[in-house]
This record gives C-alpha cells, sequence and structure tokens, in this order.
C-alpha cells in the first residue's frame, strides 16, 4: 500500500463483494486478490494472489491488473487499466460467473442509505439499464421475472423516456410498488432511488440496474427507542438500544411492566416509538414501513387460528387473504405445503386446529406467518401454558427458523431454554436495558445463580440504575456500542406511518371470509346443535300457549314468546363471534384485512343463519293457528308472512346487538350474562308488560329496544287491541295500519344499521395504532 501525502478529490466510495463491504478512502490504494494480507480478500481459485489493484487518481479512481492469469473484467471486457466509479461491477477471474464487486458512493452519516439495503450487500442481478420499457412481475411473459408470491402477474413497468431518464409505474398491482419505502403509482427513478417490489428492491447506478432480494438474512438495529405515556408522565420504554445480527435469535426477558410487549409493538411498528429509530438492514423502519411491513411476521401469544378448522384449511385460507388476488390457487397451495413440511406438520395437515397440543397449535400459527416469507419474524410468549418439555421444543423450532435464514425476536416470561438462543435482552422496570449480550454471560453479570433471583432483585430494587450499571460494563462496549457499524441516525420528523395495501378487492376479502366462516361454524358441532334445537323449542313453547287460535287469554303471551324467542336466537349467534376472534382480527387488519369486509363477513352469514332460525321459529309456532286477524287479512301481506318478517327482523336486529356487544366486552366469559341481561331488557320494555307510550323517560328508553318495534309489528298484523282490549293494547305502536307497520319494521331496519355503526366504530378501537384510520 502506497500512503498519499496528498489526497486526491476522488469520492469516497464503498466496495461490495460476497462476503462484505470495504470503504475506500482517496488517501490511499486497495489491492485485490486471494494473499490474506489483501486489502479485499476474495478467496476463489480463479483470482491470482496479487489480482488488481484500485488507485484514488485526482477526481477518480482507477483499476488496474496486477498481469492476473484469469484477468479482470467490466463490461464483459478484460481491462488492464480502467476508470472506475460508482455503478461499476467488475468480475474477477471470469466474466460470466466469476466473483464480482460493486463499486457504489459512500452515504453521508445523515443521510439515507444509498445502495439497497444498506448494508451494502451484493446484488442478486446486475443488468444493463434498459433502452425501452420493462415489465415487472410474477408471471413468465414478463422482461423481469419476480419468482415472489407477494408480486403481482404483472406488476409494474420500469420506462425509459425519451430524455434520457426513468419511471417506475405500477401496473394497479395489489401489494403496491415503492420508491424510497413509499408507495407511489408513477414517479420518477434517480440514481441511487430504491424501488421495492416484494421481496425485491431495484436501483440504479450509473448505467446498471442492480436488484436485490431480501432472502431472510437481515440485521436490526435498535437506537434509543423510547415511549411514554401520559403526557411524558410514565415511560415505558427508556432510550432501549441494541444491534441483532442476522440469522439471530433474540430472547426478550424482564418482569412484569418492564415493556417487553411496548417493545415488541415498537420494533413490528404496531406502535411506533416516539424517539429512536429502527433500522432494517441499514433502512429505517418506520420511514420505509410501508414497504418492509409485508417483511415482517407477528406471532401473538393468543392463537391466531380459527380452531375448528383443519391445519390445510387455516393455513389455505390465510394464504388466500395474504396474497395478491392474481395469485392462483395451485400457487398458494404449493406455498402452504412447503410451509407444513417446514414445521414438521404433514401428519397433522388434515388435523383440527382444536385436537392439536400447544406446541402443535404454536407451530400451526408460526407457519401461518411463514407464508409470506417474512424476514423478521417476532413472538410474543409463544411458550405460555406450555409444559417445559413442549417449552424447549417450541424454542428448538425457533432456533431452526433462525438458522434457516431469518432474524427471530421472542418475547417470553420463561428462561429455561435460553441457552438456544443467540442473545439475550433483560429488561429491567421502566423499559430499561439491564443486559444485552451472550445468555451464559448474563446472570454471572447480575450476579446470581438463578432467574428467580435476578427478577426478585428487579422488583424489589426498583431505584437502582440497572441502566446505568450496564452501560457502564466491558459488556456493553463488545455487545451494543462495537456491535454494530450503523451510524447513529437521530429521527427527523414524526412518524408517519399509513394502513397497508389490500392484497385483495373488497368484494374478494368478503367471498374468502365467507367461506372461512362458514366452513369454521359448520365445523363447530356444539354451535350447530344449538342453531337447530333452539328455534323449534322456542317454537312449540309459542304454539302451547297460542293453541289453535289465538284469543284474549292466549295472544299477548304467543306473541311475547316469538319476541322473546327472536331476541335469543340472534343475540345468541352474535354476542361471542367478535371477542372470541380478537387476536385473529388484530394480526389480519395488520397485514390488509378490510374491516367493513371483516364485519360484512358476519352479517352475511350469522344474518342468514338467523333468518332462518326465525322464520322456522315463527312457522313452528304459528303455522296452522288461527292469528284472529281483522277479516282474516294482515296489514299488507298474509298475516303469518308479516309475523315471520317481522319475527326474522327481530332477530336480525338482536344478532347485530349481539355482535355490539361482542365488540364492547373484554372477555369472552362476560357475554352469557350479558346475553341474558339483554333478554330481560327486551321483555320489560317490549311493550308486553309495562306502559310505554306516553310515559317520559320510558317510552323514550324503549325506543332503542328491538323488541318494542317487533311486537308492536306483530300485534298491529293481528289487531291485538281488539282481542285484547284494554290500556297495554292501546298503545299506537300497536294499530292495525300500514303506516305503523311499516314504521314498525323500518325503525328494526334503523337499529340494525345503527348498531353495525357502532360495532365497526368499537372494532377500530382493538385493531393497532396504525390501522386506526
Amino acid at each position: 500500500m502506497v500512503n498519499r501525502p496528498v489526497a486526491p478529490t476522488a469520492p469516497e466510495l464503498v466496495l461490495e463483494t460476497d462476503t462484505g463491504s470495504t470503504v475506500m478512502s482517496p488517501s490511499r490504494d486497495y489491492h485485490v486478490g486471494r494473499d490474506p494480507s489483501c486489502d479485499i480478500v476474495i478467496d476463489d481459485a480463479r483470482v491470482s494472489w496479487h489480482h488488481a489493484v484500485l488507485r484514488p487518481e485526482y477526481d477518480h479512481w482507477t483499476l488496474e491488473d496486477e498481469n492476473s492469469t484469469n484477468g479482470t473484467y467490466t463490461d464483459g471486457h478484460r481491462v488492464h487499466a480502467w476508470d472506475v466509479g460508482p455503478g461499476t461491477v467488475i468480475h474477477f477471474g471470469s466474466p460470466a460467473d466469476g466473483p464480482f464487486a460493486v463499486l457504489n458512493r459512500r452515504p453521508a452519516p445523515d443521510a439515507a442509505p444509498v445502495s439497497l439495503t444498506g448494508t451494502l450487500r451484493r446484488p442478486t442481478t446486475v443488468r444493463p439499464l434498459p433502452a425501452r420499457t420493462v415489465r415487472i412481475g410474477r408471471a413468465a411473459d414478463n422482461d423481469l421475472v419476480v419468482d415472489d408470491l407477494l408480486v403481482s402477474r404483472h406488476h409494474a413497468e420500469l420506462r425509459s423516456l425519451s430524455d434520457g431518464t426513468y419511471e417506475i409505474v405500477d401496473l394497479h398491482s395489489h401489494s403496491g410498488t415503492y420508491l424510497n419505502g413509499v408507495r407511489v403509482t408513477s414517479a420518477a427513478v434517480g440514481t441511487g432511488d430504491i424501488v421495492g417490489i416484494g421481496h425485491s428492491d431495484f436501483y440504479l447506478v450509473g448505467d446498471t440496474l442492480q436488484e436485490y432480494v431480501d432472502t431472510g438474512e437481515v440485521s436490526l438495529d435498535v437506537q434509543d427507542l423510547t415511549v411514554a405515556v401520559e403526557r411524558g408522565q410514565r415511560t415505558l420504554l427508556d432510550h432501549v438500544s441494541f444491534p441483532v445480527g442476522e440469522k439471530s435469535l433474540l430472547a426478550v426477558v424482564g418482569p412484569s411492566g418492564a415493556g417487553k410487549s411496548t417493545l415488541l409493538n415498537a420494533l413490528t411498528g404496531q406502535r411506533p416509538a416516539d424517539r429512536g429509530t429502527v433500522l432494517y438492514d441499514g433502512r429505517d423502519l418506520y420511514h420505509d414501513y410501508a414497504e418492509l411491513r409485508q417483511r415482517i411476521g407477528l406471532v401473538p401469544q393468543d392463537d391466531i387460528l380459527h380452531a375448528q378448522l383443519t391445519v390445510h384449511s387455516a393455513l389455505s385460507y390465510a394464504a388466500e387473504l395474504r396474497f395478491p388476488q392474481d395469485t392462483a390457487k395451485a400457487e398458494r397451495e404449493a406455498r402452504v405445503d412447503e410451509v407444513i413440511r417446514e414445521l414438521g406438520l404433514e401428519q397433522r395437515a388434515g388435523q383440527h386446529v382444536h385436537s392439536l397440543s400447544g406446541g402443535q397449535r404454536k407451530r400451526v400459527s408460526v407457519a401461518l406467518e411463514l407464508l409470506t416469507k417474512p424476514s423478521l419474524l417476532f413472538l410474543d410468549e409463544p411458550t405460555s401454558g406450555l409444559d417445559p418439555g413442549m417449552d424447549r421444543s417450541v424454542m428448538h423450532m425457533l432456533r431452526g427458523l433462525a438458522d434457516d435464514g431469518r432474524t427471530v425476536i421472542v418475547v417470553t416470561h420463561s428462561v429455561l431454554s435460553l441457552d438456544v438462543c443467540d442473545r439475550l435482552l433483560v429488561l429491567a422496570p421502566g423499559g430499561k436495558v439491564a443486559y444485552y449480550g451472550p445468555p451464559e454471560e448474563a446472570l454471572p453479570f447480575f450476579g446470581f445463580d438463578q432467574w428467580p433471583e435476578a427478577f426478585e432483585a428487579f422488583e424489589r430494587e426498583r431505584d437502582r440504575d440497572w441502566a446505568g450499571t450496564f452501560r457502564s460494563s466491558p459488556l456493553y462496549a463488545r455487545y451494543v456500542a462495537d456491535a454494530t457499524a450503523q451510524p447513529r441516525r437521530p429521527r427527523s420528523g414524526p412518524v408517519v406511518i399509513t394502513p397497508p395495501p389490500r392484497p385483495r378487492t373488497w368484494c374478494s376479502q368478503l367471498g374468502t371470509l365467507v367461506r372461512r366462516y362458514t366452513a369454521a361454524l359448520s365445523s363447530d358441532r356444539t354451535f350447530l346443535a344449538i342453531m337447530i334445537a333452539l328455534p323449534f323449542v322456542m317454537g312449540a313453547m309459542a304454539r302451547a300457549l297460542a293453541g289453535g287460535r289465538l284469543t284474549q287469554q292466549t295472544a299477548m303471551n304467543a306473541l311475547l314468546i316469538l319476541c322473546v324467542g327472536g331476541v335469543l336466537t340472534g343475540a345468541a349467534n352474535g354476542v361471542r363471534e367478535l371477542v372470541k376472534e380478537r387476536v385473529i382480527y388484530q394480526r389480519e387488519r395488520a397485514v390488509g384485512l378490510s374491516r367493513s369486509a371483516y364485519l360484512m363477513s358476519k352479517v352475511v352469514v350469522l344474518g342468514t343463519v338467523t333468518v332462518l332460525q326465525a322464520v322456522v321459529l315463527t312457522l313452528v309456532a304459528l303455522l296452522g293457528v288461527d292469528l284472529n286477524a281483522p277479516g282474516g287479512e294482515g296489514v299488507l301481506m298474509p298475516p303469518l308472512v308479516e309475523i315471520t318478517i317481522a319475527v326474522a327482523l327481530l332477530a336480525f336486529t338482536a344478532m347485530m346487538l349481539g355482535l355490539l356487544v361482542s365488540a364492547l366486552v373484554r372477555k369472552e366469559e362476560v357475554t352469557m350474562p350479558l346475553l341474558v341481561l339483554l333478554a330481560i331488557v327486551q321483555v320489560v320494555f317490549c311493550g308486553a308488560l309495562l306502559k310505554l307510550d306516553g310515559v317520559p323517560g320510558l317510552e323514550q328508553l324503549s325506543w332503542l329496544v328491538p323488541a318494542r318495534w317487533a311486537l308492536g309489528a306483530m300485534a298491529g298484523t293481528v289487531g291485538l287491541g281488539r282481542i285484547v282490549p284494554g290500556r297495554l293494547t292501546s298503545d299506537p305502536l300497536f294499530e292495525h295500519s300500514a303506516g305503523v307497520w311499516l314504521l314498525d319494521t323500518g325503525m328494526l331496519l334503523v337499529l340494525s344499521a345503527l348498531f353495525g355503526v357502532l360495532v365497526s366504530r368499537l372494532l377500530r378501537r382493538h385493531e393497532p395504532v396504525v390501522m386506526r384510520k
């Protein structure tokens, strides 16, 4: 090497090879070869011991071949001396398949990375910039084929414009086309701009188009993450920093309230940190979240599966929702089978999820997230509730996933299998880093023999500066400060994260959700038994009260039982359906599920079931019974038809009310007591027991009770005031007239719509922060 007393004005460059990258300063020469003493060592038999040298010459760099045996090549030509610069691709030993290096301009410390990944990896392919339009997509007829199920068949076009510039145009793809992390429909592309399509990224360097495929071997660098609530009065995360290497398994432990879940939400973008930066392979995760979110998998603590489905069915429906709409069924099924094999679930593919052990269900949850090939996989308490054997089995599974080329981060309370992890992050109360490094060095650092002693110390000595002790230790320098080459990047401005694109249209999502929900309900034998039995039982009770004819003694009780039956039928169908699927909904919403499509799928399936039950209930109760209507006629239609419509609308509205309760509560266990309460309220305020007309307060309150309007419609059909004279039946809503009957039934539709709007608003409350738009 020759040190130059006067530094040339040549730019600093970064030379990327298969084994890493080297920052080249214009103050000296850089030698390339197999000799371990070379500046850039390439261990390939075709490369000479001293192969070539890169020299700064005034305002540029030159490449000189040092009489190598097999030659040095650029642009397919063997060279002996050549001017090089950003974008130059150099092949050593062979112009076709020899090891190669790429030159890039070095980004400024506070600038976005010029290279695709920020860690200056070797490009997957390098091709000359096109002189025409190049179509990019998954189908074989594209000019540039991207083998990725997240990519649409015809995804985007890179267009060469007449002025020599380029433009990227999205072809109505489902997962989106991104420029520097921002979704675009069309935009100009310049040197250094990153075009993201699925797991592939493209950028223009000189006269070449370089492609990088995210295969999963990515690093994560967390810098000074801070999260505060209550207007900054309480800190949940306090300047948390640590690096995670490629193919690493990181465990995050700490006492309750130490901020583990907050950290998980910050790292996945579910709830971005107030301050600090997360670097995904050198790229700002928050800034580029729109593009990078599809490369992140999250397995919540609770299973994200419909327990009534088989393993294969659950994964197939998930693939249908997550992959683009133009993905063929055969392509989705092939990916499902691939994931099943990867996690060793072949023998369980046809088994119902509810019949699996806890560890097996966790494997299926992980398999669901692996469908889209995430590079970062996060798990929240995956071993919670498992016995020690299952605990270790799950952790070894995660070890295998990391070894296969992913970065895996697991939040856990269990310390039984920390030895299989590469790194351990210990959070102390207040969200502070008490330790980061190899698991085996943690307890000696704290001075304890067992983990329970350490956790007791965290709780007992809350005022102790655990983070300060760690920062002043040699372990901090070794495993945090000196373990990353990423520059510090203070965040500039607030985080703006938009909802993800929908991989499928609203109608397509609705169709998939309806089929999946129908399959889940039809596999639930308990639900089917109750669904079939309830209308027959309630109908039989009403028929016993009605006898052969509605009379003064039987009419009111028969109609009241129909009201109670309609309410119980509808509300029982809906009262558990949202709360029991809350974790599933939250995860699917985070990857592009439409809130309205999800709600509508419930309305369509449950509504159909509920209306059919109401029809059965009414026919069992009144078919063949003399309804004693005025002149044997209803208001607008035959009496039995009108009563059937009223009961069906009541049951449907009660189902919507049940969904409202299900969206409101936090635990499934409280839904049954609330169902009983709903039934009692309907009975009290329907108008059969209390006089409501003209009673201030009670009358207005009864307007919100569906049974009030349903009883009014049925009473109007049969002319109840004529059959059962009295102060209760003189209610104007019981009048035998077309206008009143239409008002009664119309109000049931209005209440259904009102309850639907409220359910949608309540669903929003349970969504990730980034989805509440």
